[in-house]
């Protein structure tokens, strides 16, 4: 009887062990769902359609990735694997008959006609993860959504513990607005490596871009090897190093060394588009002729106009254009290919030829811009052009070469595309523009009947500065990131179907390295992003900045670097009626908290707070702010010169 008590009591509390741990385990299961329930969704670019339900889903250690064999599936399946399995640390497998599986992979066995060739659906249970696509792409874009849904965390390169690594669930049915969504990446002003491009390749598809622009040549270098014209290379892509204000350079001296640089093998090549072919990114090559030539100049002088290009070299950074008077520019040496010269399409001819065959792409960029006439103004061979062909304007002569570059572009079986200046001679109407000064040439081309890719500098031009000039290396113009949020690639009165699709473009004068490159591009890509990809109608600043917060925190972990200029004040600098400094701050994201110094230490939250426009003390130098959002210090603390606040606001 003794023993029959004992038994008793041991699986009473063998019961109360296995409640407790029950009790636990359903806690720990409500406290998961609590946090993925409290955490908003931050998907970026906003989707079509996106419905979030009760509950959560947890993932597992032992995932299975539900799939069949197909390499239309391949890339957004290995893509995923990688994603989840390094930061989760847990077993990521795929199998085409899984009875158990965790996420679904579906290639819709007839084509869902709202979904295209891009679109998604994205469904998420407690019990399962569907990813349902016409394509792969498709898929592909779901997985960049799921993962979005995770903890910032899921963006780590490494494994991160401790983490409840759940989501919501959510139904979300999603597909882009516009086909051509890009980025511009310069690699001609300054050079970036073959894995630099695939790194900015690989931030960019986590918001949906499916085109990057090679900026391949220009007056500072040539970066792509041109079999048979050697020189291209070999000189071409060199330079002398230096650093500081670009275009303000000292001229380098003929000893100092030209080792700054590089170029792309066309194996170099080949390897990168492989890598964004993974990814669903195509690769559009940008020869910019007949302006920015004067890296192929140096190279072989014969293909200018003007005697003594022999002596010409490499830019390195030195003046080269007067802008005083605006565009085009006084040109103070010819970077032009010449018109005239049949030497020229007999180059561009070999070029073209060998751009056509390693870039699958169907169009090819051939620049147009910023071509100065100064030179050609005088120079005999252009006027026997003219006369030849009955031009009666110098302007002319860019026209005749547009249109016989353009020829050549087909004759190799692709298509030709231009920045907008190609318009202001006459252009067949097959002629595609990109139109960068504005919004304005891309609606006159529009109207025209010309197909349209708008990347205007009123918005997409991520090379501007994009806080106060006293924080940023100094461009001539600034764009904020809630002007570039205002992005809208098509315009009110032009036919949708002309407008390609938007690209945000990275000119690199002012950027050295890939850190800064992802600097100016992020989170300025992101409001790009959404521009090219969501309705008009999901936009919204206030939803987007507060996504945009938490993919600072996922840029954290992926190690990308990007900018928090948005919380930094916006300074505007006026006079009183006694003709006294007026400072006034705004900012451009609300709920936030500024406060000041003005006695040369470092501000926090437990100095004088913002409230309205002030003077600053008679003796002071320095007027110093932060931003905060409640407690936490969101801006970097900025130091203003006084000084520059009195220039700002006129004479006294």
């Amino acid at each position: 009887m003794k023993k029959v008590f004992q038994l008793l009591c041991l699986l009473c509390v063998a019961g109360q062990a296995y409640s407790q741990e029950q009790t636990q385990l359903i806690s720990n299961v409500e406290t998961e769902s609590a946090a993925a329930i409290s955490r908003p969704i931050a998907i970026i670019p906003e989707p079509v359609s996106l419905v979030k339900n009760a509950g959560v889903f947890v993932l597992p250690k032992k995932v299975i990735i539900q799939a069949e064999k197909s390499s239309t599936i391949k890339p957004a399946l290995d893509y995923l694997q990688l994603h989840l399995s390094i930061p989760t640390g847990s077993f990521v497998s795929t199998q085409s008959d899984a009875t158990s599986e965790t996420i679904r992979f579906v290639l819709n066995p007839q084509p869902n006609p709202t979904l295209g060739k891009e679109g998604y659906q994205l469904s998420v249970t407690p019990k399962l993860i569907t990813i349902k696509a016409n394509t792969g792409a498709g898929l592909f874009y779901g997985v960049q959504s799921l993962l979005q849904l995770f903890p910032a965390e899921i963006a780590s390169k490494e494994q991160v513990e401790g983490v409840k690594w759940t989501i919501p669930c959510v139904e979300v049915t999603d597909y882009p607005k516009l086909a051509w969504r890009g980025l511009m990446f310069d690699v001609a002003r300054h050079f970036f490596t073959k894995n630099e491009v695939k790194q900015y390749i690989d931030a960019m598809v986590k918001y949906k871009y499916n085109l990057l622009h090679l900026h391949l040549t220009d007056d500072e270098g040539w970066r792509l090897e041109i079999k048979g014209l050697p020189k291209l290379t070999q000189v071409g892509a060199w330079r002398v190093k230096k650093e500081g204000n670009f275009g303000d350079f000292v001229p380098p001296t003929p000893t100092e060394p030209r080792d700054y640089g590089g170029f792309y093998t066309q194996d170099d090549i080949k390897e990168i588009i492989q890598y964004a072919k993974d990814r669903y990114v195509d690769i559009m090559p940008e020869i910019d002729v007949p302006g920015h030539s004067l890296a192929a100049i140096a190279s072989y002088p014969e293909l200018s106009c003007t005697p003594g290009a022999e002596k010409y070299q490499v830019r390195s950074g030195e003046k080269i254009m007067d802008w005083s008077r605006g565009a085009p520019p006084i040109a103070l040496v010819d970077n032009t290919l010449c018109p005239a010269n049949e030497k020229v399409y007999a180059f561009l001819d070999t070029v073209l030829t060998q751009v056509a065959a390693l870039f699958p792409f169907e169009y090819i960029h051939l620049g147009g811009d910023e071509a100065p006439i100064n030179f050609w103004q005088k120079n005999d061979a252009i006027k026997a052009l003219m006369q030849r062909e009955g031009m009666k304007k110098i302007e002319e002569v860019q026209g005749y070469f547009e249109r016989r570059v353009k020829t050549i572009v087909e004759s190799k079986g692709k298509k030709f595309i231009g920045w907008d200046e190609i318009l202001e001679n006459p252009m067949p109407a097959n002629t595609t523009v990109m139109s960068w000064r504005g919004m304005k040439y891309g609606i006159e081309a529009a109207h025209k009947g010309h197909e349209v890719v708008m990347s205007p500098t009123t918005y997409a031009y991520i090379d501007y500065m994009q806080g106060d000039a006293i924080t940023e290396p100094k461009v001539y113009a600034s764009l904020r990131l809630n002007t570039s949020y205002e992005f809208e690639p098509i315009p009110k009165g032009v036919d949708a179907k002309l407008i390609k699709g938007g690209q945000a473009n990275l000119w690199t004068e002012q950027v050295y390295n890939i850190r800064q490159a992802e600097y100016m591009t992020w989170p300025r890509g992101m409001a790009i992003a959404e521009s090219v990809w969501s309705p008009s109608s999901k936009k919204n600043w206030n939803t987007f900045f507060s996504k945009v917060e938490d993919h600072f925190q996922r840029m954290d972990y992926a190690e990308t670097k990007y900018s928090p200029s948005a919380y930094d004040p916006i300074f505007k600098a006026s006079r009183a009626t006694d003709r006294s400094l007026l400072i006034d701050l705004t900012t451009e994201v609300q709920g936030l908290d500024i406060y000041y110094s003005f006695d040369n230490s470092e501000p926090d939250r437990f100095y004088p707070k913002y409230t309205g426009k002030i003077t600053p003390p008679k003796d002071a130098t320095m007027f110093k702010v932060v931003t905060y959002k409640g407690k936490k210090q969101v801006g970097r603390i900025i130091s203003m010169p006084i000084d520059e606040l009195n220039k700002r606001a006129g004479k006294r």
